[in-house]
């Protein structure tokens, strides 16, 4: 008995060398030398986790508070930008100068006449003989001439120019026979063509 050696089956021999290579694949698998399927899906979640990651930060930096906060002006300008144009009042205006023109009357001779006989009459009792001619002649010239500046004196009207520069720009001019009552930069109003205070 003490000499015979003791023989290893075969199939023990399969055996324990089938579980030294389960246990070498699977020592390679748990610290990733031997790629797997369940190594590849923990390294796609992990990449897809990262991702997630990488997206829900860039949401936190692009808030919608500050893109509300820049979109702002751009809404004021928008609205600005619709205003409508102030109105202007096409019968409103300021007055820019109050003329007065005086328009000498035209003489009709009879102050001429007039004026001829009250200067002949007066020339008449100056002197005597002819003295008396040369006065009479002279105070009836100098009475024909005073009677024709007499009569244009009274005769000359007065009116006066209002100009009122217009809120669209224009001017425009009206006229009074007795003095109005306004004065440069008051606002006016023109109703039924005449101008009244603002």
């Amino acid at each position: 008995m003490s000499g015979t050696r003791s023989r290893v089956s075969p199939v023990v021999a399969i055996a324990a060398v089938s579980v030294i290579i389960f246990s070498a694949v699977g020592v390679g698998v748990m610290t990733g030398f031997i790629p797997s399927s369940f190594s590849q899906s923990a390294e796609q979640r992990a990449a897809e986790d990262a991702a997630k990651a990488t997206a829900q930060k860039r949401t936190a930096q692009s808030a919608p508070a500050p893109r509300r906060a820049a979109s702002e002006p751009t809404r004021l300008a928008a609205a600005e930008a619709v205003k409508p144009a102030p109105r202007v009042c096409i019968d409103c205006g300021t007055v820019s100068g109050v003329n007065v023109v005086e328009q000498q009357g035209e003489g009709s001779g009879l102050g001429a006449v007039a004026g001829g006989v009250v200067g002949g009459v007066l020339g008449n009792q100056v002197g005597s003989g002819s003295g008396r001619k040369i006065a009479t002649v002279a105070g009836a010239a100098g009475g024909a001439y005073a009677g024709h500046q007499a009569e244009k004196y009274l005769k000359t009207t007065k009116r006066w120019d209002v100009a009122v520069r217009m809120e669209n720009g224009s001017s425009r001019a009206f006229s009074y026979e007795k003095e109005p009552a306004l004065r440069v930069g008051d606002k006016v109003r023109i109703v039924d063509g005449g101008l009244v205070l603002n």
